[in-house]
């Protein structure tokens, strides 16, 4: 691998997990805001923890694909 690579890699990682618990929080809150709004009531805890555990995978996936977009587009600008 070659250092460009590696740099490119680890920017990924790194900005990813800076981003992952703010981003799973946010996703979080919306989902048990929606189904709050949704089912008239109060989501019990482990309707909660599902909603974080869905949270979690959504966002994984999410900081992951815009990390290496973002880092992508800074490295390789013309």
């Amino acid at each position: 691998m070659s250092d460009e690579s590696i740099y490119l890699l680890l920017s990924i990682i790194v900005l990813s997990l800076l981003l992952f618990p703010f981003v799973t929080r946010l996703i979080w809150i919306l989902s048990v805001r929606r189904l709050q709004r949704k089912w008239k009531r109060e989501l019990n805890e482990i309707e909660l923890k599902g909603q974080l555990q869905r949270a979690r995978i959504i966002s994984l996936f999410f900081v992951l694909f815009f990390s290496f977009l973002f880092n992508v587009s800074l490295l390789y600008q013309n």
